[in-house]
Order: C-alpha cells, then structure tokens, then sequence
C-alpha cells in the first residue's frame, strides 16, 4: 500500500447502519420534533426518522463515539467521543438542520464522559471520564472555551452524568461516585463554583439526574435501586426514597412526566424493568404501570407531552412505549456483541444472514429489517453458511456441534455432535448441501455428508463422517470451497494454508507464511488465492504450485481479518483491527478507496451478489451497508 493516509483515499460511501451502541448511557434520544431518534454506533452519529426509518448519518468523529445531547430547541446534536491513552478527545456540535459540524471542541483526555446543552442553546457542558476527572463549559455560539474545574472532590470517585437546570443557562448539577455536586457559572470572572449536596450517612453512586420544570427539585437515580431527591435551593438531600434495591441492579435512567398536573418519575433499571414511580409526597412509591425487557434499561427519552416513550437496552434493542396503556413495540434491533460471519445466498442480494453469541439472523437487506432469529443460549456461532439452493442454513457452533436449520422457520434440521472437540469455528457447503466441510480449534478439517432416509413412514436426516484430515497444528480461521467442488482451501493460525483435494482427501499444496492466517478468498477464475492475517500483508498465491507471487501491506496496525473478492475479479475488500476498510484495484495491488464508520475490529465483509453494496461487520455488533463505489458493467 502507498505511504498516503487513510483520509486522503477516496471514501467509500456509507449508505445506513443496523443496530446501536445500547451500552452508552442516554445514547438514544427523541428529537424535539418529534420524527426523529438520534443515537450512535462506531463513529457515526444517526438521525433516524420514525415513520419511515430512513437514515442520515454524520460522520465526523475519528473514534468509538462515547456520548450524546440534543437542545431542547433541537436546533444542535452534540456528541463525544473516546479515543487512545494520551490523546485528547473530540467533541462535535452539530447544527441539526443543516446536519454539518457546527464547531468542534478537544480538550478531555481519553474520553468525554457525557455531554448537555444549556436551556436557551448557549452553552454546552462537558464531564471528561476517569483519565481526565474535569467538567468544563463551553460557548456554542463563540466557538470556545469558558472555563473549567475538577470534577469532583479528591477523595471522590469519577463523576459519571451531568444535567443544566430548565430555567437558567448558568446553573447545572453533576453526580457520580460519592458525588453530588451544585454548579454556579461566573461569566464575569470565567468561573465554575460547585455547592457540595450533603449526603449524610449516605453512600450512593449517582448514574442519572432529572430535573423538575422550575428547577426547585432534582432526583438522581442510583446503583443502589433508590432515587434521591435533592432541593435545588438549599443543596439538601430531601427524601431518601423508595427502599434500597427497589429496582435490581440500580437505576440507569430517569425522566419526569407530568400527567393531569400530576409528577410522575419514568424509570429504567438495571435488570430491564421499565416502571413509573410516584413523585417525593409518596416517597416514590411504585404504581403497577411495569414492564420488563431483556437488558439493562440505558436510555429513556420522552416523545413530545409523554404520550410515547423510547426504550433502548444494552441488547442493542429499541422500543416504543404507549405511556397511557404501558405497551411497547420493538422497533429496531442488533447485536450487541461481535458478529463473527456474514453470508449471501446464492444469486440473491436482498437477503443477508449473521451469527454472534448466541445468535443467527436473517434480514432483509432493502428495509434493514430482521426476518427471522434462531437462538440457542449460553452458545456462540462461529461461522455459517447457506445451501445454493437456500434448502438449509449449516452453523460451526463453539460447543463442538454443527446445526443445520430451516431457512423458513428457523427449527432445527439435523445437529452433527462433537463435530470438533475443541469447538467448530469454520465450515462450508459443498454447491450440493449434501456434503459440508467444517474447520475446528483443534486444526482437522473434516468431510460430512448429509443424507435423507426413511423410517417409521417419515422421512429422517442423516449425517456421517466422510473423512477427517489432519495436518493443521493451529485453529482453523475459515474454509472456502471451489466451485467445482474438488478441493478446498483452509487457513489456519498456526502459518499454513493448505488446498486440499476433496476427492482423494489429501492434500495438493500446502502455503506457508510468518502470519497467523484470518481469512481467504478465491479468484472468480480459481487460478489464484487470496489471504491474510497478523502480518498485516495481503498475498496472491498460485493454486497450481502453492507458490506466493505477490504480497501487499494492507494494514499499517493490526490484523487484517475479513477478504472478499467481486464476482467479476477486478476488485477486493479487506477489512481488519485498524477498523477501515479497504477496496482494492486486484491487478494494480493499490487501494482505490476506504470506508471509515466501524468502532472496532472487522470481523467479516461481503459484496452482494448483483456488486451493487457492500456489507461489513464488526467486533462492537455493527453492521454497517456501504454503496458499492464502482457500477457493474452488466
């Protein structure tokens, strides 16, 4: 690769994004307009509209973002970010309407801990994480600095969540571990002054803060499962309400809704409960409005008067809640851990399918919706693949067993036990489906065939092993078959590539390389191969003599662990833990453009099959769908 930098190649164009960063506090919000969600996932910010689920995505930050804050006015989105030991981080103002950076302010180190816009759009208040433990002010209209302070008190733990009151841009309040802070703003003399909330005998680690209409009061939701209630004007703690673990493993957000002149608080917890809970003249009591969801409850956002509520989860999953009757509906779903393979059926571009922990899913390419999710607990899937004529999905499941499902329905066909003892972690059909070569840890590659048979007046799927071959010492990365079905090629991390012959069942050659191998793909003309791994360096080797007859940088950091070749052969992805991914001229050797969007390592990448998109997936569960840059010329 050429010694220019990432972004100075043109970029490939990032078109939308399934799932959401769910682990980030307050990472899902209502625009004020009512049409919109506004969350993240990686490096890119996403405004999505409700009704119509189209996406504008802004793309500005060069790291995971870490945080988000939308005006009450909606005319600004701010966002933070996280980024590597030494380094400052970057925060964005986004003007909302014309979806451009506004201004971009860097001054926290490592991470900016959570972000809020004052009542009348002024200012924007910053907390930095636990490497840089400071809350500074910034003018939005200025473009700069006000001023700055610690945090916290020395003995104090990090502050994790800061509010603005609703009725003044110069007040605002903090809380975190053992702190609870009032903040006065002295423009004049460009200072921040905290009043310490007395907390008395109580030790209690604030996550969220909500504040009333006319600022009298503010309540802060803790790890503990309690509320606190503070008085705004004599910093004292109020009540101390419900009982401790009310809600189990705390509460991580909280909103107030007025409803009949009534003040109710809207909690999320730790353990997926969502409830309403009655203001401070009960002492917070509980009404029976509850729900529970899978997932701890990380974001809640109100949508207008508090008709509808949103919901996102640490699972990756949004919802919509009616707050009247307390039904809620699933809107948008993810996965919320690494995707570890991604397939297309043969010949058709509108279906994709994915595995993770747990996890197989099917969705439709053209709504990004999810069509079908088969599940098994406590399981991880390695790899998968999909039969040409789309009869049957096979999956290398780390628990040793291959499981072969209906497309349809997603039930279990057949299920082949101690396929590997040490974990299935690659596998391929053969263009029949009546044979399936599979790859374990333990380094076999093993040859099974798939039969029908006939007892008891039914039909009954049989499966058996054909051969087992053994000459890998390492895990078995992946494994491509040829089209022709007479051998096959592993790539393993123990330094070896082997193309095996599947008739005789022995090997024909055998590659070897100063790399732990990743990933491979074969040329559309099954004359060359290509591969990858911890070396960083993309090879081209001969299928003939095995012999390497090219080798490209492809990364300056990290592995390159995702390959994949365009029909035509003109044209290949990589993508790998630098988080970019790459398109290639194959006979030039040069890249020709990058996509920048994934917040951590790519796991795997596909071009559809008509080359008209690009899908890639991550270590952080994005799935991210890139514009394929260059037209077919079918």
């Amino acid at each position: 690769m050429s010694e220019r930098k990432s972004h100075e190649f043109p970029q490939l164009k990032l078109e939308s994004i399934i799932g959401f960063n769910g682990r980030s506090p307050s990472g899902l919000i209502v625009h004020p307009d009512r049409e919109h969600i506004v969350y993240h996932l990686g490096y890119v910010v996403i405004v999505e509209n409700i009704n119509t689920q189209e996406q504008t995505l802004l793309s500005g930050h060069h790291n995971d973002v870490s945080c988000l804050t939308v005006s009450k006015s909606g005319r600004y989105l701010a966002s933070g970010q996280i980024i590597y030991m030494g380094f400052k981080a970057d925060i964005i103002v986004w003007n909302y309407e014309t979806k451009d950076i506004h201004c971009r302010f860097t001054l926290h180190k490592v991470k900016v801990q959570a972000l809020d816009i004052s009542p009348n759009d002024k200012y924007l208040l910053s907390l930095g994480g636990q490497d840089d433990g400071s809350v500074v002010l910034w003018n939005i209209s200025a473009k700069e600095a006000i001023c700055g302070s610690p945090a916290q008190a020395v003995t104090a733990g990090v502050t994790l969540c800061g509010k603005f009151a609703n009725t003044s841009d110069l007040l605002f309040m903090t809380g975190g571990e053992y702190c609870l802070r009032i903040w006065d703003v002295d423009l004049k003399n460009r200072k921040v002054r905290p009043t310490e909330v007395n907390l008395g005998p109580y030790k209690r680690i604030v996550q969220c803060i909500a504040v009333e209409e006319d600022d009298s009061y503010f309540y802060c939701g803790t790890t503990t499962g309690d509320i606190l209630c503070v008085t705004m004007k004599t910093s004292t703690l109020n009540v101390i309400g419900p009982q401790k673990k009310m809600f189990s493993r705390g509460v991580q957000s909280l909103i107030l809704v007025k409803t009949g002149g009534h003040l109710e608080l809207l909690v999320g917890a730790g353990d997926g409960t969502v409830a309403i809970v009655k203001d401070k003249s009960t002492k917070f009591q509980r009404t029976k409005n509850s729900h529970k969801l899978k997932g701890s409850i990380m974001s809640l956002s109100l949508r207008g008067a508090g008709h509808q509520f949103f919901v996102g989860t640490d699972t990756s999953n949004m919802y919509r809640f009616n707050y009247m009757e307390f039904t809620c509906k699933l809107l948008n779903t993810g996965h919320s851990s690494a995707v570890n393979d991604i397939i297309f059926p043969a010949g058709v571009p509108k279906l994709f399918l994915t595995c993770g922990a747990e996890q197989i899913r099917v969705w439709h390419t053209p709504s990004q919706k999810e069509l079908l999710r088969i599940v098994v607990n406590n399981m991880t899937c390695n790899a998968l693949d999909i039969a040409k004529d789309g009869s049957v999905i096979v999956s290398a499941w780390n628990d040793g067993r291959i499981r072969g499902y209906y497309p349809e329905s997603g039930k279990i066909m057949y299920q082949i036990e101690n396929a590997h003892n040490r974990g299935v972690t690659s596998i391929a059909f053969m263009s029949d489906a009546k044979r399936i070569v599979s790859g374990g840890g333990e380094g076999q590659v093993r040859v099974w065939e798939v039969s029908t048979g006939y007892t008891h007046k039914k039909d009954v799927i049989k499966t058996g092993l054909v051969e087992s071959m053994k000459e890998h010492k390492g895990c078995v990365t992946q494994i491509k078959v040829f089209p022709t079905d007479q051998h096959c090629v592993s790539v393993s991390t123990d330094g070896t590539c082997i193309i095996w012959n599947l008739e005789k069942f022995q090997r024909d050659a055998v590659l070897f390389a100063n790399t732990l191998f990743q990933c491979a793909c074969i040329h559309p003309d099954c004359c060359q191969i290509l591969t990858s791994g911890t070396d960083r360096n993309v090879a081209y080797w001969e299928v003939v003599d095995g012999l390497q007859i090219r080798s490209l940088e492809g990364a300056k950091s990290g592995s390159i662990n995702a390959l994949d070749i365009s029909a035509d052969g003109k044209y290949f992805i990589t993508g790998g833990d630098d988080h970019l991914l790459k398109m290639w001229n194959y006979d030039e050797g040069n890249v020709i453009f990058v996509g920048i969007g994934h917040g951590g390592s790519i796991k795997r990448v596909k071009i559809s099959p008509d080359q008209k998109f690009i899908i890639s997936v991550g270590e952080d569960g994005a799935i991210l769908h890139w514009a394929y840059p260059i037209k077919s010329e079918s």
